[in-house]
């Protein structure tokens, strides 16, 4: 009998077939309304609804925004409520549970077999976990979150509209995660909510978080990811990438996992992608660039003086245009290749 992983990984493999790649292939995905939908997606989400922390009315309505969108591209799409909580440390050192009712959505459709290819992002922005947060202005209800993650969330959506179109032969899930800042608790109730027999029919989980800051774009397996997998999705990814021209990284340290550590220990395929520059500090990715006078501590996470618009705009001229761009030409033609449309 097949093991989990190898069956995956054939059914995976049968999925690409022969597929090819064309440089009239390049020329198509690289048209210039491509990245178009996910960069007024990334705006429109950070402009109408910054501070959507978990449990907050903003992350509601923006939750209600996601599905609503998913459902008028035609996919099956659901609100799905959780309770997380969080430990909250005040000035005095004393530390207490905060309990918040967090919202994710969901959309799928079917494709002509029940295995699946799932794109996720998380749309909820950072929650201050204590009085030193909100002293230092990280989370809030002001925080725009354009990199973190109203990029992620921008191109999902354009895949979601692009695919929308393609009969598949691997059914399609898209899941806008919230909960993600405070401990991914997001990914951990989508896992525990899986039967064994979705995990099964999980071939890949393809990750997005955070694609406007960081120096480069990196692709990065889990670490529970078979090396033959690897080969389908994050070294295809970067061959699709440098074949048009675009500037990224295959990253394969084996720490892990981008907020979806709970995915990577059920041994479910993942392909995260983000921008950030591993060659920096410890090279765990937290530093998303070099120190500058724009970005003090090389990153923009969780700061509303700099995760907004005006000033991304400003310092990171014509950056998310680019990069939704340059995801979106990445990232369709791999996901059309592993969901096999029909001819």
């Amino acid at each position: 009998m097949l093991s989990l992983s190898r069956m995956k990984l054939a059914l995976l493999a049968f999925g690409l077939g022969c597929a090819g790649f064309t440089h009239a292939a390049v020329q198509q995905v690289a048209a210039p309304a491509l990245g178009k939908i996910a960069a007024e997606q990334t705006r429109h989400i950070a402009t109408y609804f910054p501070g959507r922390m978990a449990g907050s009315p903003a992350e509601l309505i923006a939750a209600d925004y996601l599905q609503q969108y998913f459902a008028k591209l035609g996919y099956q799409s659901d609100l799905r409520g959780f309770d997380a909580r969080y430990l909250y440390t005040s000035r005095d050192g004393k530390q207490s549970w905060h309990d918040v009712h967090s919202t994710s959505v969901i959309a799928a459709r079917a494709g002509t077999v029940p295995q699946q290819i799932v794109v996720m992002a998380h749309f909820d922005t950072y929650l201050p976990q204590s009085d030193a947060d909100s002293d230092h202005n990280l989370g809030g209800l002001t925080l725009q979150g354009v990199d973190d993650n109203a990029s992620g969330v921008g191109v999902m959506l354009e895949l979601a509209e692009r695919l929308s179109k393609e009969p598949t032969h691997y059914s399609l899930r898209f899941v806008a995660l919230s909960a993600e800042e405070t401990g991914a608790q997001g990914a951990a109730d989508y896992v525990q909510r899986m039967s064994p027999t979705e995990k099964l029919n999980t071939l890949l989980v393809v990750n997005l978080d955070s694609l406007i800051v960081g120096d480069k774009l990196y692709f990065k397996s889990g670490k529970n990811t078979s090396q033959a997998v690897t080969k389908l999705t994050r070294d295809r990814a970067v061959a699709l990438a440098r074949h048009a021209g675009i500037v990224v990284e295959a990253y394969s340290g084996k720490d892990c996992c981008n907020g979806m550590q709970a995915l990577d220990d059920a041994h479910i395929p993942l392909l995260m992608v983000t921008a950030t520059d591993y060659a920096l500090g410890k090279k765990d990715g937290q530093q998303q660039r070099a120190i500058s006078a724009h970005f003090p501590q090389g990153t923009s996470r969780h700061q509303g003086q700099l995760d907004n618009l005006q000033y991304l705009d400003r310092v990171l001229p014509g950056r998310i245009d680019k990069r939704s761009k340059d995801s979106v030409r990445i990232l369709l033609p791999l996901l059309k290749e592993l969901a096999k449309p029909a001819p």
